[in-house]
């Protein structure tokens, strides 16, 4: 399965409305099948983003966020902005062809930093 940085800023993004830490069994992103959300659930946990919890079993891979983490409160933060998110992708994509991940937090961080310091 392939990473996709549009379903891992959509589960960041949930993640912060939820107003307390994740409890449940369920986690659903609209128009993402449950197997994709799990997987990148399970990326976000690895690269320290969020706390999940491993439900998986022999039916398969079931990840469930918890919390964000400071890194991904960070995150949340530096990509909230809809015009500077696809700015930033645009740039990763058109300079270094794809998307990694500490880059294209980088490219955020600059163009963030780029607006507030006029």
């Amino acid at each position: 399965m392939k990473r996709d940085m549009d379903l891992i800023r959509k589960i960041l993004l949930k993640i912060e409305d939820i107003p307390y830490p994740n409890t449940s069994n369920e986690f659903t992103i609209q128009d993402y099948h449950e197997d994709q959300i799990s997987y990148h659930v399970m990326l976000l946990n690895e690269a320290g983003l969020i706390e999940a919890i491993d439900f998986s079993s022999h039916d398969g891979l079931s990840w469930i966020p918890t919390r964000l983490t400071w890194e991904g409160h960070e995150f949340i933060e530096a990509s909230r902005d809809e015009s500077r998110w696809e700015k930033a992708i645009n740039i990763v994509k058109e300079k270094g062809g794809g998307l990694v991940f500490d880059v294209l937090k980088g490219v955020l961080i600059q163009l963030m930093t780029k607006a507030v310091m006029g």
